[in-house]
């Protein structure tokens, strides 16, 4: 059946559907007639289509509220009841009323998965006509939003029922069977596996998929094959250097980036190339040189991203001109209410794909970073983005700006000369945690010894938001929070560790040496490490806090932990060793002295050595009472184990026990 318009409701009809939307309960009920029909099996089935799956199919078709309304009328289960009527007509004409009201953005997408005996009968029903096809496949392409949705469809035949789909003689049943695998493979390892090995009239179906994307194909077509292929690369099912995604579907994705297609087109195709290239280098060393890709990009900044100046843009595309009621013209001021809003969102929508798209083009390779940061006005639009209004354009620009930290050449010289350091702290105030996470990420890396950043973010207050991230119940902003006053701590002067204990207080750093999460844990040691470093400062930190510490250092050691975090803590106990008051405090402690015993025999050399540099340090001989230390360490069977371990098949441990043996009989 063609949609019916409003126009074209009998009079009765209208009479009924008025009511709908009477503010009156009463009228609203009598307009609920309709849907009490639409379920009455006795209803002669010319009547149930025409007066009321029709009527409110096209009811559905207007605004969210009419939609809304509908959903509150318990529309879906009338128009499921619907479905299992033999009339073909009529099953269609539910299923496009069902597909409307489902595509809403008001309508909770879980009432499809409610009765689970919905999807199964929606499968059977997938075959009966073109249209049914159609309209279930949106249906599905809409309501799958999490794994479990996928799990559901997968496991009552999804791919068998869609596949056959893909050589429909209908382009529209074909595009809609490819955007619901294009939904359905979505990092999901299960699906994409399970197609690689589906074949579609002879043809395996990712071959199906390459001959979508041929350049004689409709624009649509090309592109959501190629997002089928990105999303079985990405779970698994195809290798990134297979010929299918190095020749066809990296090349597509290209092309959909250039000047010549329309915007929604190249958003797309930019945040899929961004996707499929993201965790391989070899990837993206062919993207940097496909098509002049990096300078393409750079075309989609030249849509301004304020009201003010998108009026000054002709475009080849008409959108609607919105005008805002509240700026009425008033005599002696300036009118400025027109609003292009759909240019402003592409223009945003542009900019943050832009901005992906270089953030995985740089996140390995320094030559392509290079190209990327010497793009015309390249880090000045990075530096405008952490501050536009939209906070998708902003995450995208700080994901841009972290990749591009990686480098030390561009900390040392973009970002010092673009001062990025600003308008990343200034991005990190009050920020939502997904932008926390990567901002924050970016200032671990401006916080590295040879980023000229250090020392005016240093001057700039981050200890106290470092210190608050620490305390964050998201355990990525902890790690960050935590990284970056290691990264600061680390050979820095007394007074910004002094500055960091302080912030940070004994009880937090010690809450965090406790920590459930391992990296928060592991990068916690690393800062009391690089705290605990130079012999002042060792003594000035264990003379204030060493009971704290070595209680610490006793747990980590004798609980379930990692070979990294024990490691890591013997580390700790070596620096200590170093000190020139602070190894009393190993000296005086027998459980301490047996553990790292245990750890010079242990049967992971990591630790073996990290427990010798230890005993290295405690037995040198050009400090004060060494003597005592000595008699006392060879008392305790350390010198018959240096000795053992002198004889050690590890280069390193061999060396390193060689070494404190001369120390010892010196």
């Amino acid at each position: 059946l063609a949609c019916v318009t409003m126009q074209e409701v009998t009079a009765t009809s209208r009479h009924y559907v008025d009511r709908l939307f009477h503010p009156d309960p009463q009228k609203v009920l009598q307009g609920v007639m309709l849907l009490y029909l639409l379920q009455q099996g006795s209803s002669s089935s010319e009547l149930r289509t025409e007066e009321c799956a029709v009527v409110l199919g096209s009811l559905a078709m207007g605004t969210e509220n009419n939609i809304k309304s509908l959903v509150d009328c318990h529309i879906i289960p009338a128009l499921l009841q619907g479905l299992v009527c033999p009339d073909l007509i009529f099953i269609e004409a539910c299923l496009r009323c069902l597909r409307t009201v489902f595509i809403s953005p008001v309508t909770p997408v879980q009432l499809l998965y409610t009765d689970p005996t919905v999807i199964p009968h929606l499968m059977s029903l997938m075959s009966r006509s073109p249209r049914t096809q159609d309209y279930i496949t949106q249906v599905f392409s809409h309501c799958c939003q999490s794994p479990e949705h996928q799990t559901v469809l997968f496991n009552h035949g999804a791919i068998q029922n869609i596949a056959p789909m893909l050589i429909s003689p209908s382009y529209k049943v074909r595009m809609q069977a490819l955007k619901c695998f294009s939904v359905l493979a979505y990092e999901n390892t299960q699906v994409s596996m399970t197609l690689v090995n589906v074949l579609v009239d002879g043809d395996v179906l990712y071959q199906v998929f390459v001959r979508m994307m041929q350049r004689d194909r409709p624009i649509e077509m090309q592109l959501t094959a190629a997002k089928c292929l990105t999303y079985m690369c990405r779970a698994g099912a195809i290798r990134t250097d297979d010929r299918c995604i190095v020749l066809k579907t990296l090349p597509c994705l290209v092309r959909m980036c250039s000047k010549e297609r329309l915007l929604e087109e190249r958003v797309e195709g930019a945040e899929t190339l961004a996707y499929l290239m993201e965790p391989d280098v070899e990837l993206q060393r062919i993207a940097s040189v496909t098509d002049h890709l990096v300078a393409m990009l750079a075309d989609y900044f030249k849509y301004p991203s304020s009201v003010s100046a998108i009026t000054d843009i002709k475009r080849v595309r008409h959108w609607t001109i919105v005008i805002q009621p509240s700026q009425a013209v008033l005599q002696g001021r300036e009118n400025t209410g027109t609003v292009l809003d759909h240019d402003l969102k592409h223009a945003h929508e542009l900019r943050q794909a832009a901005f992906k798209l270089y953030a995985s083009l740089g996140s390995n390779d320094e030559d392509i970073r290079k190209k990327i940061t010497e793009t015309e006005n390249m880090m000045d639009r990075i530096v405008s983005g952490l501050s536009e209004s939209s906070i998708k354009v902003r995450l995208a620009a700080v994901r841009c700006l972290h990749s591009l930290s990686r480098s030390v050449q561009q900390l040392r010289t973009s970002f010092h000369d673009h001062a990025v350091w600003k308008p990343l702290m200034k991005l990190l105030q009050n920020a939502p945690d997904e932008v926390l996470v990567m901002g924050s990420s970016t200032l671990c890396n401006l916080l590295l010894e040879f980023s000229p950043s250090k020392e005016p973010i240093l001057e700039s207050g981050v200890i106290e938001l470092l210190c608050s991230l620490t305390q964050s119940d998201n355990p990525a902003l902890r790690v960050n929070g935590i990284w970056a006053l290691m990264n600061m701590a680390f050979q820095a002067e007394q007074k910004v560790k002094g500055e960091i204990v302080r912030a940070l207080g004994t009880e937090q750093l010690f809450r965090l040496l406790s920590d459930p999460d391992t990296n928060v844990l592991m990068k916690t040691l690393g800062l009391l490490r690089n705290l605990l470093s130079t012999r002042p400062h060792i003594d000035q930190i264990m003379s204030s806090h060493g009971k704290q510490i070595m209680q610490a250092v006793t747990l980590i050691l004798e609980g379930e932990h990692s070979i990294e975090v024990k490691e890591q803590t013997l580390c700790i106990l070596a620096n200590i060793a170093d000190g020139n008051t602070a190894k009393e405090l190993i000296m005086t402690n027998d459980d301490i002295l047996q553990k790292i015993k245990y750890y010079m025999g242990h049967s992971n050399v990591k630790l073996q050595l990290a427990a010798t540099f230890c005993i290295s340090n405690l037995i040198w001989n050009e400090e004060d009472s060494c003597q005592e230390r000595q008699d006392k360490l060879k008392e305790l069977g350390f010198v018959d184990i240096l000795h053992k371990l002198t004889q050690a098949l590890d280069p390193n441990l061999c060396e390193r026990a060689k070494t404190a043996m001369q120390h010892y009989l010196a």
